[in-house]
């Protein structure tokens, strides 16, 4: 069947070879089934397709899907739905909680991640789309539930990734086969300490050419924000977390379908509170307020919406055009009185962005040797500030002199927008040996106006049947985060008790650095895999978050330069009724000279950087994680997984680290069947057995903001139902 030539916007090159599969046993290495073939001639409109045939079309371009989106770059690590299910919460497992059992992933604070030594710097795709980016906050955005897989690609990436590298993680929703019913899904309760529950419903189907998928779920509990205190319980800090996310998909021919998806979340978050603290300032007509009666919370929203059309043209041409659009805010209220009183400042703070933009990716077999890929990306981006906050008039020693506070203003607005273009080739010089070279040039307009033409190379080489060696080499331009760009005014609160240390430059810019990569994968056995790999990266401007002043959000600034070095170590032993990981990450992350936000530090700070090659604040020099799954007879299985960590940076200006810790968790759980009903699943999951205190963050170092716990012991009870 002819189809409408497709205008190709740009192109570009990248590591088309199945790259390095760093944890193989997580993943299924075997090649997707054959699709099932279609008819000669396809039935008139309005005939409905035989289920084989559709079936068969669904794979088919669920394939080609996985050509445009190449799993290609230095390393990947991924997590099918059975992996996932392993872990000690199985599908209740938070996302950031998945990739922290990858090597070379730290956890921070508020459920932050850090990927081999960056800050954040993550994208996320859902089937090979882009989704932009929400304003950072203490709730995960996207669900573990709804994948069927879940992929983290690091390292040295091909040219079709650009602007947020650290990692990508590609989320794969549920596929559909044969046997795919038109209604089907599952039903959960959870239940646990801390006043914990949560309750979740999936759904999912097929009707002839329609497919969808549906996810929601409801969580609450008073483990919102990591505790300020060592305390088990901590004080005011509960959540209330709701989810969902939707897909439809309409198959339109054997050649091509368009899908819909979206996604909304909706977190509310109490500010835990630290007992015993002093009042700093005094509030006319109001008493001292006691610390652990505070009432700050905030209040996090992200909602996206995706359109794609997926075709091809010929029989060698896939292409994929998809349109999105995304709005996020995170809004900070303050304890009016109590703010005032222990910091100077009460503000409520209203951060809002939104974004519109397309993704266009097409992938052409030239012959055996060579596959093209080119591709599109473009986003406008409208972002938007609203600080209304009650200070104190200070002396030049930002000393109190009035009782009486003052109300300011403070509210900001920009916009620009960003786009880049790629072009790629998968050059297979022989069976063993495949090149992948390309290029993309990216244009960033918003706070900063800049451009980069950014070459990539990688080559993937087996070198015996068991043994796989790569390396690569890529460079990356990264555009300052608009959601994360602080508009403070320094002169609207020069003279008050919120008085900023220094004037600066607040235009954040463009990170640019070269990333070398290389590494190894070697099947020792069928059953055991071992991995390493080493990567060192030279930056220039390079980007960092913090938070600074009273509200928990993240500010974006540039050090003039970074160097950031490590090793990740890998090994899994998979059989048929156990399976067992263990991952080891070093990293070493350094910059010099505070070029852009110098308004959040303090001047002797300033100058120390400005001197000296200072410790990254998310710097962790040794990260591990390990575990391990066994099935039992009667449908019993055993869980246990462990995280450990050699300490963030802490200190002035992160000179010094926070003690190591180790924390354990552990389930077990048994499967009933009971006939045509559907299976039930019961499961008792207990996080941090042991019971271990300690520190994620003290409240001292680099744009650290208060001091956050780990998770106290927390027990959870599950029941999850399917039909």
């Amino acid at each position: 069947m002819s189809k409408p030539p497709l205008r190709v916007l740009a192109l570009s090159l990248s590591l088309a070879y199945p790259l390095l599969h760093a944890l193989p046993a997580r993943a299924d290495d075997a090649p997707a089934p054959a699709a099932a073939p279609a008819a000669d001639t396809p039935p008139a409109t309005g005939t409905p397709l035989p289920t084989v045939q559709v079936t068969g079309a669904r794979n088919r371009l669920d394939a080609a899907r996985n050509g445009l989106s190449p799993d290609t770059g230095s390393t990947i690590y991924k997590f099918e739905k059975a992996d996932i299910a392993r872990l000690p919460q199985g599908d209740d497992t938070p996302l950031n909680q998945v990739l922290l059992q990858t090597p070379g992933v730290v956890q921070d604070s508020y459920g932050g991640l850090h990927v081999r030594g960056d800050h954040a710097n993550l994208q996320y795709r859902i089937n090979g789309v882009v989704i932009p980016e929400a304003i950072s906050g203490f709730g995960q955005t996207l669900e573990t539930r709804f994948a069927d897989s879940i992929s983290l690609l690091t390292g040295a990436l091909p040219a079709q990734y650009g602007y947020r590298t650290a990692g990508i993680v590609d989320i794969t929703t549920k596929g559909v086969d044969a046997e795919s019913k038109p209604f089907a899904g599952s039903v959960g309760v959870t239940v646990g300490t801390q006043r914990s529950r949560e309750l979740d419903l999936t759904l999912h189907g097929t009707q002839g050419r329609l497919s969808y998928e549906f996810s929601g779920s409801y969580l609450g509990n008073d483990l919102g924000i990591e505790n300020p205190t060592a305390s088990r319980n901590a004080l005011h800090d509960r959540t209330h977390q709701r989810k969902g996310f939707g897909l439809v998909s309409y198959l339109l021919d054997d050649d091509s379908r368009i899908s819909a998806m979206a996604g909304v979340t909706d977190n509310r978050f109490q500010i835990p509170n630290s007992p015993g603290q002093s009042t700093s300032f005094s509030l006319a007509g109001a008493p001292d307020k006691d610390s652990s009666t505070l009432d700050a919370r905030q209040r996090e929203r992200n909602r996206f919406a995706v359109v794609s059309y997926q075709s091809v043209i010929g029989s060698d041409i896939d292409y994929q055009v998809s349109l999105f659009h995304r709005t996020t805010d995170v809004h900070y209220t303050p304890d009016p009185v109590g703010d005032l009183q222990y910091l100077g400042v009460a503000a409520d703070i209203l951060r809002r962005n939104e974004a519109n933009g397309a993704q266009a990716d097409l992938s052409w077999r030239l012959n055996s040797a060579h596959t093209l890929r080119t591709g599109l990306f473009a986003q406008r981006e409208h972002a938007s500030t609203a600080n209304n906050a009650q200070v104190f008039p200070a002396d030049d020693d930002g000393n109190q002199t009035s009782t009486t506070p003052i109300s300011i203003a403070d509210s900001g607005r920009l916009g620009g927008h960003l786009w880049g273009a790629y072009l790629q080739d998968e050059w297979k010089l022989d069976r063993a040996l495949t090149l992948n070279y390309g290029v993309r040039y990216d244009q960033v307009d918003t706070v900063t106006k800049e451009h980069q033409l950014s070459p990539r190379l990688g080559v993937v080489w087996d070198a015996t049947p068991t043994l796989r060696v790569h390396a690569g080499y890529a460079r990356y331009f990264t555009p300052p985060p608009t959601e994360k760009i602080d508009t403070t005014s320094v002169a609207a609160f020069a003279g008050t008790t919120n008085a900023l240390p220094s004037d600066a430059n607040t235009a954040v810019r463009a990170e640019r650095s070269n990333y070398y990569d290389a590494g190894a994968a070697w099947q020792v056995t069928p059953k055991l895999t071992l991995g390493i790999d080493g990567y060192y990266r030279a930056v220039q401007h390079l980007q960092d978050e913090g938070q600074f002043g009273n509200a928990l959000i993240y500010s974006a600034f540039n050090y003039a330069h970074g160097k950031i070095y490590g090793v990740d170590l890998s090994a899994t032993y998979k059989e048929s009724s156990w399976s067992a990981y263990l991952n080891l990450g070093t990293v070493h992350a350094r910059a010099t000279q505070v070029e852009t936000g110098q308004f959040n530090f303090e001047q002797d700070e300033l100058a120390f950087i400005a001197d000296h090659w200072v410790h990254l604040d998310h710097e962790q020099k040794l990260s591990a994680s390990a575990g391990g799954n066994v099935r039992l007879p009667d449908g019993y299985a055993l869980g246990a997984s462990a995280v450990f960590g050699s300490g963030l940076r802490n200190g002035f200006a992160n000179t010094t680290h926070l003690p190591s810790y180790t924390s354990v968790n552990a389930d077990i759980s048994k499967r009933f069947d009971f006939g045509g009903g559907g299976p039930v699943e019961a499961r008792l999951s207990v996080l941090n057995l042991f019971d271990r205190t300690y520190q994620l963050r003290d409240g001292s170092g680099i744009g650290v903001g208060a001091p956050q716990y780990g998770q106290r012991r927390t027990v959870y009870v599950s029941l999850t139902k399917e039909f």
